[in-house]
């Protein structure tokens, strides 16, 4: 979908949207309309109870010369950033497949200008919201295709077009991880997740490198590869670097879980609902889509991403409860459970990060325990963190985003839970505090004075329902977050 600015109102819009602000029905600022149409529309309005309240839509046709204008009011609440993203959704979700093809959308409608920001994520809401996925479709109908391709933002300030053009980066990025996090296991495994990464962000500038399965065993990530030894696709480390300030190691280290498929291994998971298991790669998903945005908008800051790849197989070369392997870090871990591998693969994952670029701050992403979805729904992501201050810092760019998340505690009460009578660590503690002793294993691996914050997104990959910024499906849960932490915490 384009995003086009003008500074007036084109006289072929016949599709037109006006914002309105809560309460604000009797100060709508119709422009050229006449005045029998716009006591049609306030008609309209109130016969449907519309005050203004964010995301609302009433529609009201006229007509105006030899033409019928379709003329949508959208609410924008109070008028904060997070309105304007529930309308520009909202717009999109309305018209998507309704065989309108071009937006206007007059700003001027208000009575005074709105936020830049606000008009960048209006923008990028509406450009998110429709985003789908029709590539194994055959049969659809034809008003089931979209129709939208463009909306032109009229009486937008001064400086909006330039902020879109940062919500575009951090767009296109989500596209790229709803991608990913949506297509079939049979399509997307660890090599083919490397090949498409690597030909989206092909010319932007981010340095890719890959470890396949020879290069992992010589050194020693025997975690991560016992995850992988049942299935017949080989696994890969995925590191994308960006380098935004200048040689050097970079501040920030993004490391995803990236099982592209988990059946639980010999812990095999209960039949109803494994298909969902093909977005148990959203931690990586969603590091790649951060990294993407990142180079898209040329962010000051040096970032690594790093994706743990692995397919969790039972086949008769699968990792079995009781097995003891030995991490890249040299500690050894006891297999209690096969279906505990996401943390098998994180912590190798992050001790090679450490090992060959020192970031001083780790963030990691998962799609790592039940535990978390049954505590949190699928409205926060939960976070654990061993500094206070990076735990603001990421619960901030949550709640300014949308991509919320939940602070859970660590202590040495729940780490001495994962202790092994026969090795270093046992991959899984009791059924209390799931999510936390998971967390409590991962940190075993974070060096000393390394700050590091633990996403477990469990519940937000992937959606029941529409959201203000998705329909059904992938969600592209963390990109947005991710972007935000570095904007505010890494950029100059």
């Amino acid at each position: 979908m384009q995003i086009q600015f003008a500074a007036t109102r084109p006289s072929t819009a016949h599709v037109l949207a006006l914002p309105v602000e809560k309460d604000g029905l009797d100060r709508i600022n119709f422009g050229a309309i006449t005045a029998d149409a716009q006591r049609l529309v306030r008609g309209a309005a109130r016969a449907a109870r519309f005050e203004g309240e964010a995301g609302g839509i009433v529609e009201a046709f006229f007509a105006d010369g030899d033409h019928v204008v379709q003329l949508l009011l959208v609410g924008v609440g109070p008028g904060a950033e997070a309105d304007y993203e529930r309308a520009g959704g909202a717009l999109t979700a309305r018209l998507l497949t309704s065989g309108v093809q071009e937006l206007v959308v007059d700003f001027s409608s208000l009575g005074g200008a709105p936020a830049v920001g606000a008009v960048a994520r209006f923008a990028a809401a509406a450009v998110q919201r429709g985003w789908r996925i029709d590539t194994y479709r055959t049969k659809l109908a034809e008003k089931a295709k979209p129709t939208l391709t463009t909306i032109t933002l009229v009486g937008a300030p001064a400086g909006a077009e330039d902020a879109w053009h940062g919500q575009d980066a951090v767009t296109k990025g989500l596209d790229l991880t709803r991608t990913l996090v949506a297509l079939p296991p049979n399509i997307l495994y660890p090599v083919s997740f490397v090949e498409r990464v690597k030909a989206d962000v092909a010319g932007l500038g981010l340095e890719i490198s890959v470890l396949g399965e020879a290069e992992m065993a010589e050194l020693g990530m025997g975690a991560l590869l016992g995850v992988s030894q049942g299935s017949v696709r080989d696994a890969q480390l995925l590191v994308m670097k960006w380098n935004g300030k200048g040689a050097g190691d970079p501040d920030l280290a993004l490391v995803g879980k990236g099982v592209t498929f988990d059946t639980g291994g010999i812990s095999l998971k209960p039949g109803p609902g494994m298909e969902d298991m093909k977005w148990d790669m959203g931690g990586a998903g969603a590091v790649a889509g951060a990294m993407k945005a990142l180079a898209l908008r040329k962010a000051k800051a040096n970032v690594v991403g790093v994706c743990g790849l692995v397919e969790n197989m039972p086949d008769a070369n699968a990792q079995r409860p009781g097995d003891i392997v030995t991490s890249m870090s040299g500690q050894t871990i006891e297999i209690l459970n096969t279906d505990a591998e996401g943390r098998l693969v994180l912590c190798d994952a992050i001790t090679w990060v450490q090992k060959n670029h020192r970031p001083k701050t780790i963030v990691d992403l998962a799609t790592l325990t039940g535990a978390m979805i049954i505590a949190l729904g699928n409205e926060h992501g939960g976070m654990f963190a061993n500094d206070d201050a990076l735990a603001e810092q990421l619960l901030a760019a949550g709640k300014s985003t949308g991509d919320m998340l939940w602070r859970f505690p660590l202590s040495d009460a729940y780490n001495k839970l994962i202790d092994s009578p026969i090795a270093d660590m046992k991959n899984v503690g009791p059924r209390g505090a799931g999510s936390i002793t998971a967390a409590q294993f991962i940190q075993r691996f974070v060096d000393k004075g390394v700050r590091w914050a633990h996403l477990d997104i469990a519940g937000m990959v992937w959606a029941d329902k529409p959201g203000a910024t998705f329909d059904k499906g992938a969600t592209g849960y963390g990109v947005r977050l991710l972007d935000r932490f570095v904007a505010d915490n890494f950029e100059a």
